[in-house]
């Protein structure tokens, strides 16, 4: 049976990326269905660390606290010789957080762990993850997808607006649409396991023959488990041993300890890697996201952090297009994450050349920060400054004072399925208002006082400018008086679908 529309989005796929979208699509009240083949959740860790741009995302998306509490900070990465000796050092570099960037250094937490909290946090809103469910074809039409499912019932037809693909680097969605998935083999296969062990403590990430591709072995403690976390190259070629004896008869051979003990083995993969980019993002009415679109090694921790930040650009967009914006909104998907993608791989690749030599460090490169949408079509104005802040850069954290004499932040007004609209020592208020946008006055006389100049220094503004910041937190305008006298905002808000509500 049919049925027209039965959900405005279908998404396949309950990985990190499939989940982002759907918490997206569930707090700006847009039908969705989030299914996934498999029986049951992902038991892995596959991806492990949260990047401090992906902290700030799930700060918006309502999680990250419980993602603090329940993981922690990357231990020290002890290396051990083969004369004996040994050091220590971090293994990503410690940096201080500032007013601008609250959040410095990647957190680890296991991939089942985040996704674990972001299902709850999809519970809370009003949904849940239907498992056992299998995409077996799809056709585009009539303004939308028919989507045949087989699932524990039996087999069903859905129409859909759109059908995103989040299934993986094995997508059944990218080979349905015919979509390239050029790249290359790296020449490496690697085992990753998560295993209860004794003889190693839990206060260190441990490394040994470091730069030798032959019997390199790191063995890290997983941040909110009693596990550890296995990873080594393997030969490129045969079956390999990932049981409980096996690994433990890998770790004694290579490190030449008997006291270390593998006890069980929760869940373990063995794998090639591969550096892969989609040729497109986009067929129709098909997306693909994470790592349907894109397929890196791990070194750097870029997997699981790229594919969330898929979903979140992709889902507010897909929620304004359904309510009626322009589709420009849904172009600019592919214009501005495909080329984020593009340097993930190379940064990943380049990591990875350095970790065979022993030689690896992950700096600022590695935590997104950086990443912006500078030549998007939604900058709304090309950017009349000579330096500082642009439109398509992220928009910074400041702490500020209320007027009612409170402490806050930027990030918190931000927060929500909302734009904002940040006004800049201007008495009177020369904007419309509009549905989904919040509009906030800086100054003596507004509601926000910037107590620490703080606003003053990420921002640059002078009196009478405005800035525009999406509901991604990237800035989609920074206006002059001039501009706002000129009425250029409001055809632009009236694209991006924010209507405007009469005064009563």
């Amino acid at each position: 049976m049919t049925n027209d529309f039965a959900a405005d989005v279908l998404i396949c796929g309950a990985g990190a990326a499939g989940l982002t979208l759907a918490i997206e699509l569930a707090r700006r009240g847009v039908s969705f269905r989030l299914f996934d083949k498999m029986d049951q959740p992902f038991p892995g860790s596959r991806g492990k660390g949260i990047q401090p741009r992906t902290q700030e995302i799930f700060e918006d998306l309502g999680i990250l606290d419980r993602v603090v509490a329940t993981g922690g900070l990357y231990p020290p990465l002890h290396e051990y010789r083969d004369d004996g000796s040994s050091s220590e050092r971090h293994a990503v570099e410690q940096l201080d957080p500032t007013p601008a960037e609250p959040y410095h250094i990647p957190l680890m937490l296991p991939q089942f762990l985040t996704e674990r909290i972001m299902r709850e946090r999809l519970f809370e809103l009003g949904h849940r993850v239907q498992f056992g469910y299998e995409l077996t074809d799809f056709e585009q039409g009539g303004g939308g997808v028919t989507a045949r499912l087989a699932g524990p019932g039996g087999e069903q037809t859905i129409r859909t607006r759109y059908l995103i693909g989040a299934d993986g680097g094995r997508s059944f969605v990218r080979g349905a649409l015919g979509i390239g998935f050029p790249g290359k083999t790296l020449g490496m296969r690697a085992m990753v396991a998560d295993v209860v062990l004794s003889g190693l403590d839990r206060d260190r990430w441990h490394q040994f023959n470091g730069g030798d591709m032959e019997r390199m072995v790191a063995i890290c403690p997983l941040a909110g488990t009693d596990l550890f976390q296995i990873q080594a190259p393997i030969p490129l070629e045969g079956e390999f041993d990932l049981s409980a004896d096996g690994l433990g008869r890998m770790i004694g051979e290579r490190t030449g300890r008997k006291n270390i003990q593998v006890h069980s083995v929760s869940w373990a993969s063995a794998y090639a890697m591969n550096a892969r980019l989609a040729d497109r993002y986009r067929a129709g009415r098909v997306f693909l996201v994470g790592d349907a679109a894109h397929i890196h090694p791990p070194t750097g921790g870029q997997g699981l952090n790229t594919s969330v930040q898929d979903a979140y650009n992709l889902g507010w967009k897909l929620a304004a297009v359904i309510g009626g914006a322009s589709g420009e909104l849904l172009d600019s998907y592919e214009l501005e994450r495909r080329p984020v993608a593009e340097v993930m791989l190379g940064l990943s690749t380049r990591l990875l050349d350095a970790g065979k030599r022993g030689e690896m460090r992950r700096g600022r490169e590695v935590q997104q920060l950086d990443i912006g949408y500078p030549a998007s079509p939604l900058c709304l104005l090309p950017s009349e400054r000579n330096g500082g802040l642009r439109a398509g850069d992220r928009a910074p954290d400041a702490p500020f004072k209320g007027a009612a004499g409170q402490r806050s932040r930027l990030f918190q007004l931000f927060r929500g399925p909302d734009w904002t609209l940040l006004v800049h020592d201007v008495d009177l208020n020369p904007f419309i208002p509009r549905a989904g946008l919040r509009i906030h006055h800086i100054g003596p006389h507004g509601e926000i006082i910037d107590a620490w100049h703080h606003i003053g220094d990420a921002y640059g503004l002078k009196p009478g400018d405005c800035v525009l910041v999406r509901p991604d937190g990237y800035i989609a305008a920074i206006l002059t008086p001039d501009a706002v006298k000129a009425g250029k905002i409001d055809a632009y808000l009236d694209r991006m679908g924010l209507l405007p509500v009469r005064r009563p």
